[in-house]
């Protein structure tokens, strides 16, 4: 059996001497972290063990996103089995090719599920941490909380709570409403 080294003291020297400091956390260098996401290690205890934390930590409007987005695929992939995914391709200059007129349908119609399934409020979420033990390094924690947006502030409130194992919770079922402004 291959040990995991998000276990191994010296792994976990190595962390406390990079996170320093300044703050209780490493951030996970990645093109998903946004206000929204953030994939961080941070240092907490297992069975009684120093051990080292890979979290990913999001707000609910997201994960409500992502799951309303999900559903609409499946559902597209139902009416269009021929559907795949949407890839847009740029041109030699940097511009997005037109969708072709299959792709173009595909993509009206995605637009269309998603907005009924916002609008019947058919997706709700709530805060949840999943703990997964069986990943490569340390273990790994999947984090939905009910947050604006994911700040050095939330990530440090987020660590110190779950470290006193003071973590509250909230069991409310939420749906968002997409500010089609934005888009």
């Amino acid at each position: 059996m291959e040990t995991n080294s998000g276990f191994d003291p010296a792994e976990i020297q190595k962390m406390k001497a990079e996170i320093g400091s300044d703050q209780s956390y490493v951030v996970i260098e990645s093109e998903d972290n946004s206000d929204d996401f953030m994939n961080f290690y941070f240092i907490g205890k297992h069975e009684g063990k120093e051990v080292i934390y890979d979290a990913a930590l999001y707000t609910l409007r997201l994960q409500h996103s992502s799951e309303i987005h999900e559903m609409a695929e499946h559902k597209v992939a139902q009416k269009f089995p021929e559907f795949k995914k949407i890839s847009y391709e740029e041109d030699e200059n940097g511009d997005i090719e037109p969708l072709d007129d299959l792709e173009e349908e595909i993509g009206l119609y995605l637009t269309e599920v998603m907005d009924e399934l916002e609008e019947e409020d058919a997706i709700k979420v709530s805060e949840h941490i999943d703990v997964d033990e069986h990943i490569d390094f340390g273990i790994g924690l999947d984090v939905g909380l009910n947050l604006e947006k994911v700040t050095q502030e939330s990530i440090e409130k987020f660590i110190k709570d779950f470290n006193a194992g003071t973590v509250k919770l909230d069991e409310t079922l939420y749906s968002f409403q997409f500010d089609h402004d934005e888009d």
